[in-house]
């Protein structure tokens, strides 16, 4: 059974890590989450969902000030964490180790134990400091992964969008998905064939 952090952040788009939730937890996948406080507010404040209710999505929830807590040690066993979405300011703490609550502490254990760490990035337009945060975290190995949709398989719905950057999550640590069509797939190739495209 695969073992994932979830990390939520204050940054917009906490549908993103919602819905990762969602579909995890319909999954033999163990997820363990930690939410910052910005998060929470932003979560009221975007979405209908009580943090109670995402709470339940997940095996194991954290206190975002338990620093003592298991995914804040390298010895407790994970397949990698995801933070979605990830705000500059959270970025930016991951980048320089400073460990100011556990979501930064389990990014920072997840980095020194060279487990998989996926960032989705959600700020627009992006600076030079951005940019070299970006840079220094992909040296030391890890994935950023702005949310950015693609739409060559037409897309319809804003759950459209979503489930398509959760899908490129899922994809990175391989487990198996539907939550959109792939390029090559037989909807898309029926598409292009009706617009006279080949590929």
């Amino acid at each position: 059974m695969k073992k994932i952090i979830v990390g939520i952040s204050g940054a917009t788009g906490a549908i993103y890590g919602i819905r990762l939730l969602e579909v995890l937890s319909k999954s033999n996948v163990e997820t363990h989450l930690v939410i910052t406080e910005a998060a929470e507010r932003t979560i009221r404040m975007e979405t209908d969902w009580k943090i109670a209710q995402l709470n339940s999505l997940a095996k194991v929830v954290y206190d975002i000030k338990d620093v003592g807590a298991d995914i804040a040690s390298g010895s407790f066993h994970t397949d990698g964490m995801v933070v979605m979405p990830c705000s500059i300011k959270s970025l930016s703490a991951i980048a320089n180790s400073f460990n100011v609550n556990l979501l930064i502490r389990a990014a920072d254990v997840t980095i020194k134990e060279r487990r998989k760490l996926v960032l989705a990035v959600r700020e627009t337009p992006l600076h030079k400091g951005h940019l070299n945060l970006m840079m220094n975290l992909a040296d030391l190995g890890v994935i950023i992964l702005p949310p950015i949709p693609a739409f060559y398989f037409q897309p319809k719905t804003m759950d459209d969008l979503i489930n398509h950057t959760v899908g490129k999550v899922l994809d990175l640590f391989h487990i198996e998905h539907d939550l959109f069509a792939r390029w090559g797939s037989n909807k898309v190739k029926k598409n292009l064939r009706k617009k006279g495209l080949n590929h």
